[in-house]
């Protein structure tokens, strides 16, 4: 058998050693994990973190990650010791807006399959002995949640991981990676050379600076957090001074940004609600038993910013947040307790946790000033800890990224440098175990789009857009923060050409992938349309107006300029362009110039990784519509090898040079054909075709095909021209009743007309057929990739089915992620939703068990806490006969 390829893995921190564990049981046994730092504690996050594990994540993908860790790590010990305590997780409400948002988690745990429950404040009461259940509204109780003993959990991975094979070395400081052709050949370090066919940094918070090594930007950034202890407490007296005893839940206060878990007879407080402490990871050390805790941290105190001061002058970096855990130790070393006169916490504290040579380079010293509101609102939800004080405490260096999520994947430049990277303790064997499907069997088995390496726009690795996103983050870290709610700072980074004009339109703008997107305008609240808008629960009501409606309904009635423009498109060109997106895509493109074709990118298991729009523009030139940056990254990948060097396939990113108008309505021909010399008639202009001509005085593609199931066109051109053609169709429309409409009307409309959105309404856990979507897929095309598996799922007939639902209540508007019941249990999820303004129908779109997926199955959808009654429908539910798209 053979012992696959060399495996290099930079970082023996859990992540590492989970890794490590993954790939040997997977056969890949040439495997050598190198830390800096001594073992098993190298200095990383993994030696101080708690081990909280919380498993609730309004992210399906996290949630699995968490749950494979519960599980992997539940079987998991070390000399009778147990890697994972299931104590329970419970997360606690003193509002009625928390309370509220415990209902939506509940939901969030019922769609992805983690059993939990509401607890009232009595029952919570019983549940921990510190809990005055007179303080609190309620509870949400996740019994399955619990403790990791994240060092113990990284040796027995370890030790399975050698046991087949594996090494694992210590002391070996990373100088360099050895590469050839483009691809890895090995690691370099202080005392050696480790050859490697792949290489996967989890260096975890010294991970920027391994990818520098490679050209590569690794978008985190450590940032430290508090975690102190309290003195014993009387109420604890049973459990010893055993630091790592704990019987209790694991409690989580987010109204205070805090946290705590028991340690023995003591209690361990986590705090979120100081200021960002960004890092450089230049300044972090090593743990070598002569490095001090190096660099000086200097952040401003009210206005948000987080200045981090580094040798010959001031950097700015950042971070995003997510909600998890970390920080704090299980063996904390201190210089005794910290306190105030009599034992009560006061604004001066003297003694801090020892640091100096030899420390743990991710441990900082703890600084009590900005704990001491985090410590009066821990009092008062835990009264008896008025009666302690806090004994000692730290600041633990842990990683955030831009969006919280974390960093997996291959570099898009260098072939075998992968990274496993900004994973907390609560995912790690989760993301370990997708790495090692990834690496070994080619992808996951979860859905992992939004944890890619290479998902983020070029805009979105600035240092300046990581820190300050990082920042607000980390404040919000446990917010209640709605699906509709705006990004922060910083804005405008991405604007289209039509933007001064929306401004003035009075255009409410959110933001996405550093765009500025309009969800409707100030403009047409005059509309009479706004009086036919229903009424919608609070929750919806949030980041919305009853303008959005309008803006749909004058699109069906008359017509309306979309800004398409964010929408991202890259040139496919070359001798070879039709023969390699033929080998792509599941669909038909070798057809006439001026043909558009709707087709799938799949996985080789079948799965969908995208839904793409192809228009042959030439024999040998192709625009095609995709949905971000994996995308690109996803063609580059797959270019013929002699691609780059003689020019037979370029792929170029063409969006920020570009932008669109869809100009949708019954009305859009009458707008247009006075303006073009292109014969606009059904007849020359068909549906899911491709002309090239003007518009007035600007020269555009114009693709006959919409997204919102009407009449119109698609419109590009180049962006210094953009201003142009959107006053060109504005002056032109005033005697149509054109409008501008925004993203909220559009989201409402094409969900009307069953039109999927990708990385929401499937995934690359999904094939076409379960979709929906068969109807893109030519298999007697030829090969292409993903096919056979696609015929041998086809033969199995679908497991599940995304199901078209319709709410009887038109108030109750949902919004994404909730779970959906059948015959009293919960079955499926909600994926979009929105009110239909045309239909007048309230639009969910959910996966179903294939068996309860036939129109007329009556279901029900738990929303905050209650059931909202709704039924299986046939779709679309605009237009099935496709009449006004072809009119």
């Amino acid at each position: 058998m053979s012992a696959g390829p060399r495996v290099v893995v930079i970082g023996a921190g859990i992540v590492g050693c989970a890794l490590a564990d993954e790939l040997t049981g997977r056969g890949w046994t040439d495997v050598t994990m190198l830390d800096q730092g001594p073992l098993p504690r190298p200095g990383g996050s993994t030696g101080h973190a708690p081990g909280l594990v919380f498993q609730t994540n309004p992210s399906k993908t996290m949630t699995e990650f968490a749950r494979y860790t519960v599980a992997k790590y539940s079987e998991l010990s070390v000399d009778g010791q147990a890697c994972y305590r299931p104590v329970g997780g419970l997360e606690l409400a003193t509002t009625p807006a928390r309370w509220a948002d415990l209902a939506r988690r509940h939901g969030w745990a019922t769609s992805w399959g983690v059993p939990s429950f509401l607890r009232s404040p009595e029952e919570c009461a019983r549940l921990h002995p510190l809990i005055d259940p007179d303080r609190i509204l309620g509870g949400f109780h996740i019994p399955s949640d619990g403790l990791a003993r994240p060092v113990l959990a990284a040796q027995a991975q370890a030790d399975r991981a050698t046991s087949r094979g594996a090494r694992v070395l210590a002391g070996q400081r990373v100088t360099g990676i050895r590469q050839a052709g483009g691809a890895v050949t090995g690691v370099v370090t202080a005392t050696g050379e480790f050859p490697a066919d792949v290489v996967v940094c989890c260096a975890g918070i010294w991970g920027p600076l391994i990818g520098a090594m490679v050209g590569l930007t690794v978008p985190l950034v450590p940032m430290a957090h508090q975690y102190a202890r309290t003195t014993p407490l009387p109420e604890l007296a049973g459990l010893g001074e055993d630091a790592d005893a704990a019987v209790s839940p694991i409690l989580r206060h987010q109204e205070a940004d805090l946290y705590f878990r028991e340690h023995g007879d003591r209690v361990g407080v986590g705090a979120y609600g100081h200021r960002p402490m960004p890092l450089d990871p230049t300044e972090i050390g090593v743990a070598s038993g002569t490095g001090g805790t190096g660099g000086t941290v200097e952040l401003g105190a009210g206005d948000g910013t987080c200045e981090l001061g580094v040798a010959g002058g001031a950097d700015r970096l950042g971070v995003v947040g997510g909600g998890g855990e970390f920080g704090g130790s299980e063996e904390l070393s201190g210089a005794g307790e910290l306190g105030g006169a009599g034992g009560v916490y006061g604004a001066r504290i003297e003694g801090v946790a020892e640091l100096g040579g030899g420390a743990e380079p991710a441990i900082r010293e703890f600084t009590p000033q900005d704990f001491e509101e985090s410590w009066g609102a821990a009092v008062e939800l835990l009264p008896s800890l008025g009666e302690a004080k806090v004994a000692d405490g730290i600041n633990g260096l842990f990683s955030f990224t831009a969006d919280g999520m974390p960093l997996m994947g291959e570099h898009p430049g260098l072939r075998g440098f992968w990274t496993a990277e900004a994973v907390w303790i609560t995912h790690s064997a989760g993301v370990a175990r997708a790495v090692a499907e990834w690496l070994v069997d080619g992808q996951p088995a979860t859905a992992v789009h939004g944890c890619d390496l290479n998902r983020f726009e070029a805009v979105q690795l600035a240092p300046s857009y990581v820190h300050t996103r990082s920042c607000r983050a980390f404040v919000e870290v446990y917010d209640i923060l709605h699906p509709l709610q705006p990004a922060g700072e910083p804005r405008q980074v991405r604007t289209s050409p039509f933007y001064p004009r929306q401004q003035e339109l009075g255009g409410w703008f959110s933001e996405a992938t550093g765009w500025e997107r309009p969800q409707w305008f100030e403009a047409n609240a005059g509309l009479p349309e706004v009086r036919d808008v229903p009424a919608r629960n609070d929750w919806a009501s949030r980041y919305w107006s009853p303008i959005a409606g309008a803006e749909a309904l004058v699109t069906r009635r008359r017509v309306a300029m979309y800004d398409m423009t964010p929408l991202k498109r890259v040139e496919v060109t070359g001798g070879a362009a039709l023969p390699f997106l033929q080998a792509l895509t599941t669909g038909q493109l070798d057809k006439a110039p001026g043909a558009v074709t709707y087709t799938l990118l799949l996985g080789p298991d079948g799965g969908i990784r995208s839904d793409v729009t192809v228009a042959r523009l030439g024999d040998g030139e192709f625009q095609v519509g995709i949905n971000g940056p994996l995308d690109v990254d996803w063609l580059r990948r797959h270019l013929p090898p002699d691609g780059p060097t003689n020019g037979s396939v370029q792929v170029r990113d063409i969006t920020g040079g570009t932008c669109c108008i869809g100009l949708w309505g019954p009305a859009a021909r009458d707008l247009l054909q006075p303006l073009t010399g292109l014969d606009l008639s059904s007849k020359e202009f068909g549906y899911f075709r491709a002309r090239r001509g003007y518009v007035g005085d600007v020269p555009v593609t114009a693709l006959r095909l919409s997204y919102v199931g009407e009449l119109g066109w698609e419109l590009y051109t180049s962006a210094d021209a953009g201003a142009r053609l959107w006053d060109t169709l504005w002056a032109a429309g005033q005697d149509h009743g054109v409008i501008a409409a925004g993203r909220a009307a559009f989201s409402s409309l094409r969900l009307e007309k069953g039109y999927r959105a990708w990385g929401v309404d499937m995934t690359a856990e999904h094939d076409p057929y379960e979709a929906g979507l068969g109807f893109a897929v030519r298999l007697g095309k030829g090969d292409f990739l993903g096919r056979d598996a696609l015929v041998a799922r086809k033969g199995a007939g679908p497991r599940q089915r995304l199901s078209c639902l319709v709410i009887a209540d038109p108030a109750q508007v949902v919004m994404g992620s909730e779970p959906v019941y059948v015959q009293g249990r919960p079955a499926g999820y909600v994926t979009s939703a929105a009110y239909g303004y045309t239909t007048g129908q309230n639009i969910a779109y959910a996966w179903l068990p294939a068996a309860a997926a036939g129109p007329g199955t009556e279901v029900e959808i738990e929303y905050f806490g209650a059931a909202v009654p709704a039924v299986v429908t046939e779709e679309p539910l605009f237009d099935p006969g496709m009449t006004r798209l072809r009119s």
